[in-house]
């Protein structure tokens, strides 16, 4: 059985957008990447609507692929609607790249030009068909991979969610291993990267954190013409990583001696102490002083009371795992604005501080196009302050930011 066990997703501006169209969803085990089109009052409505539409999950009891095409088609259906009622986001669409982790499955739904691939054992692998003009071409034969480089009809796509009232969604499965690495991409990515470049920096990178990182600054260092977006998990086998907690959770005993027998297994209390073992006495051994307790009688207190420390640590360290856990989920659930090392105003959730050793209890959500030093001092005072706000709070603050709407 398979389960996620890291995964990082991001999402960049680039350098000549001055909005971000593109929106994300990373909530194991759904992963989504949109790439909205129709201009920044509509494609980033669009993309935002099928993020939106896939954020219930699945239904229970539904077959995965059958699931995602459902969730597609309902964003196909509010898009296009949403188009035809409002003559500012008329013929506004997004394509939509989605990614489901079974127990030893990953189920892919796709329409449009954004890329789902696997990296194994060293290799990538494409697991997606564009539907863009220049891939049906070269389906055809008709152009080679070296003339679809530079084909000035290169960002043409044949299909997306929302232009039309339905919608024909690709999907299909395929069997995953444990340290498999997917990547969910727009194509912000794959126009200024070839697939050799993004390789090279998956595997140089083996932490998805840097991995994300380093393929966001490639993009942007090659041009960043488009918005970029990275969504990045690995796989582990949940009964592997089960084994190896339980071997590392009882590879010592309290006494401080390796752990033998049942007490690596972790299904059995560990032992804390032994009884000594009684030497025989000799007949010229000092009588034992008057009031003294007997040595096994002693022996026996001392067990009864390391038992009770033993008892009262562990229920400590259980209310603060408690506790430990529910502080991790709350700060999951809260975001604040700041600037990333470029200087661009950006979302980030969990809360502005960090750990000893430079911990950060926070991760980064979001990346604007927007320069800190373009918002007025005012603006920047109320905005940049680190406040905690909700995911939609702030992610309606920034988008204001980018549209020029705040003053």
């Amino acid at each position: 059985m398979l389960r996620v066990a890291e995964q990082y997703a991001v999402t960049d501006t680039g350098r000549q957008r001055r909005a971000n169209e593109d929106s994300l969803l990373a909530r194991s085990p759904l992963f989504v990447v949109a790439d909205g089109m129709g201009g920044a009052q509509a494609g980033e409505v669009a993309s935002r609507i099928a993020i939106e539409s896939f954020q219930p999950g699945l239904k229970d009891g539904s077959e995965a692929e059958s699931g995602l095409a459902e969730l597609a088609r309902a964003a196909n259906s509010r898009i296009h609607e949403l188009s035809h009622s409002n003559a500012e986001q008329a013929g506004m669409g997004t394509t939509l790249t989605a990614v489901y982790v079974g127990e030893d499955e990953v189920a892919i739904a796709h329409v449009g030009d954004s890329r789902a691939y696997c990296l194994r054992d060293g290799t990538l692998l494409r697991l997606t068909d564009d539907h863009s003009l220049v891939d049906e071409l070269m389906r055809q034969g008709r152009l080679t991979p070296e003339e679809a480089v530079e084909h000035p009809q290169r960002s043409v796509i044949t299909r997306a969610l929302g232009p039309e009232g339905t919608v024909e969604v690709d999907t299909r499965s395929y069997r995953a291993r444990a340290g498999d690495v997917y990547l969910l991409c727009s194509d912000g990515l794959t126009t200024m990267l070839a697939e050799e470049d993004i390789l090279e920096l998956l595997l140089a990178n083996p932490r998805l954190r840097d991995a994300g990182e380093a393929l966001i600054a490639a993009a942007n260092e090659a041009g960043g013409r488009d918005n970029i977006t990275v969504v990045l998990l690995r796989l582990e086998d949940v009964h592997a990583a089960t084994a190896v907690a339980s071997e590392h959770d009882g590879g010592e005993n309290t006494a401080g001696g390796p752990a033998t027998g049942d007490q690596a297994t972790g299904e059995h209390s560990t032992i804390v102490g032994m009884p000594a073992v009684a030497a025989p006495v000799s007949p010229r051994a000092p009588r034992r002083p008057a009031g003294k307790p007997p040595a096994d009688a002693t022996t026996r207190a001392r067990r009864r009371r390391r038992i009770r420390r033993a008892g009262v640590a562990a229920s400590v360290i259980a209310v603060l795992g408690v506790l430990g856990s529910g502080a991790y989920l709350a700060m999951q659930s809260v975001y604040f604005i700041g600037t990333n090392g470029r200087g661009l105003v950006t979302i980030f959730r969990g809360v502005p501080f960090s750990l000893p050793g430079n911990v950060p209890l926070y991760s980064r959500a979001y990346v604007s196009g927007v320069g800190a030093s373009t918002v007025t001092p005012d603006r920047r005072r109320t905005l940049l302050d680190h406040s905690l706000r909700s995911e939609s709070s702030a992610a309606s603050l920034v988008r204001s930011l980018e549209l020029g709407q705040l003053e």
